[in-house]
């Protein structure tokens, strides 16, 4: 009997080895048992028990410090997000623009088959598009009428750059840093602040593109009363494949066709 009960034991020893916990262990803790199984089993039995508290609570801790890193991400975003609302607060014409372009951006990424968590991180490239402006002189915020003089041109067109550059240590950001860096690309090729054309543009980027000018011709400015929806669909329609991407610019007319009251109240 007790070589039976050895036999056993060693089987079911090697499957607590292999992590394969079970309570076969407790019969060969009877009484019934020969001393040298009952022993040995009762220490294995011991050892599992204090092995199963310990891999609880270490789950318990990383489920901890996986809340608290989603956490400080949140913090992080919504920190960040706060400076480039109070940027855009420099502005009357352009408070609320971040917002309305990530959130429009994020449908659009929806629609386009986009997973959820894909899709987040075009709506926060959207609220951070433009953090790279956050050095800019007062005068820049200044109207100019329809036309920028050049030294303006010439800041404007360094802050995708400028941006990317001030969220690149929040590498949790993913490929937001990049839609950040790509959002005035063109597929064209004409765009800045690196001149990339069709495919070498991110989706996500293409995506802010046609959500941030779709934003820009619907507000209205002291020099200019907003387009209408349907006016800056057709702007963008007209340019789609030169300076927007074509299947965004459908995205974008998909979602406006969904739900245009709640895409923006202004118009």
């Amino acid at each position: 009997m007790e070589e039976k009960g050895l036999q056993r034991l060693i089987e079911i020893i090697e499957e607590i080895a292999r992590g394969n916990y079970s309570n076969d262990i407790m019969p060969l803790t009877a009484e019934d048992q020969p001393e040298t199984v009952r022993v040995i089993a009762e220490a294995m039995a011991m050892m599992m028990v204090k092995v199963e508290a310990r891999e609880y609570r270490l789950e318990t801790l990383i489920d901890e410090l996986r809340d608290l890193n989603e956490t400080i991400k949140r913090n992080t975003v919504s920190t960040v997000s706060a400076m480039a609302n109070a940027l855009a607060a420099r502005d009357t014409y352009t408070e609320g623009h971040a917002s309305r372009v990530g959130d429009l951006a994020h449908r659009m990424a929806l629609h386009l088959d986009f997973q959820e968590g894909e899709a987040e991180f075009v709506r926060i490239a959207g609220a951070l598009h433009d953090i790279g402006k956050i050095g800019f002189s007062d005068h820049l915020f200044q109207d100019h009428g329809t036309r920028n003089p050049p030294d303006v041109v010439k800041e404007i067109v360094r802050h995708p750059e400028t941006g990317a550059e001030i969220l690149k240590d929040l590498d949790f950001l993913g490929p937001a840093l990049d839609y950040v860096r790509c959002h005035h690309e063109r597929p064209d090729g004409k765009g800045y602040p690196r001149r990339l054309c069709g495919e070498e543009i991110p989706v996500g980027a293409r995506l802010l593109a046609v959500a941030d000018g779709f934003d820009a011709m619907t507000t209205d400015r002291p020099y200019q009363k907003g387009m209408t929806v349907e006016k800056a669909l057709s702007v963008l329609k007209k340019n789609a494949g030169t300076k927007w991407d074509a299947e965004c610019v459908l995205a974008l007319e998909a979602v406006l066709t969904q739900d245009a009251p709640s895409v923006h109240p202004e118009t």
